[in-house]
C-alpha cells in the first residue's frame, strides 16, 4: 500500500511539473496560422534572445497578420515579415545586431533574413525547406517548427510568387485565444 501511494504521490508531482513547464514554454511558442493550418515555432531564447524578444514584440503588435510570404523557394526556404511584400521592408524599429551561433540550419530551423550587414536583422525571417549548411553561422536562429511543416511545405513557390500565401494570424501561444 505505502508502495502504491508512493507511487501515485510520484505520477501526481511528474504531472503538475509537466503542466507548469508547458505553461512556461506556451511564452516561447509562436503560433503563425496560415490558411493551410497551424505552424507551431518553438522560440530559442537561449540562442538568440534579442531576436526572441523581437518577434514576440511585433507579434503582439499584430505586425505579422496578414503579411505575404514574398520569397519561396523550393527545396531552401521561405521568407516573410515584410510589411511592404517586395523583401526591402521591414518595422519602425531599430535593427538588431547578429546573434549567430552554431546552431545548424535544418528542415524546419527558423532564423533571420538580413542585408548583407550582419547587424540588420529587423522583422523578416525565413523557416527552412531543408538543410542549409552554407548558412551556418551567418545568420541569426531563433525558432524551429514543431508542428505544421507540412503546412510550411504547401506554400506557393515564387520570387515573388505570383499568388503569395499570407501569414493568416500570429500569435505568441500564451496569448492564444
Amino acid at each position: 500500500m505505502r508502495r502504491l501511494l508512493t507511487l501515485i504521490g510520484s505520477l501526481v508531482l511528474a504531472m503538475s511539473l509537466s503542466t507548469a513547464a508547458t505553461a512556461q514554454d506556451l511564452e516561447n511558442q509562436i503560433y503563425l496560422d496560415t490558411v493551410y493550418g497551424r505552424v507551431v515555432i518553438q522560440l530559442r531564447p537561449d540562442l538568440a534572445p534579442l531576436h526572441v524578444e523581437r518577434i514576440k514584440e511585433l507579434t503582439r503588435a499584430g505586425f505579422y497578420d496578414g503579411v505575404v510570404f514574398h520569397r519561396v523557394i523550393d527545396g531552401f526556404m521561405a521568407q516573410t515579415g515584410d510589411p511592404t511584400g517586395t523583401g526591402t521592408g521591414g518595422s519602425d524599429l531599430p535593427d538588431l545586431p547578429a546573434e549567430f551561433s552554431s546552431e545548424p540550419f535544418v528542415r524546419g530551423t527558423v532564423g533571420m533574413a538580413r542585408t548583407a550587414d550582419p547587424d540588420s536583422a529587423n522583422s523578416q525571417f525565413f523557416i527552412m525547406f531543408d538543410e542549409g549548411s552554407f548558412l551556418n553561422g551567418q545568420y541569426t536562429v531563433w525558432g524551429q517548427v514543431i508542428e505544421g511543416m507540412e503546412f510550411v511545405d504547401r506554400l506557393q513557390r515564387g520570387e515573388p510568387p505570383r499568388t503569395p500565401d499570407r501569414i493568416v494570424r500570429m500569435q505568441v501561444a500564451a496569448d492564444a485565444e
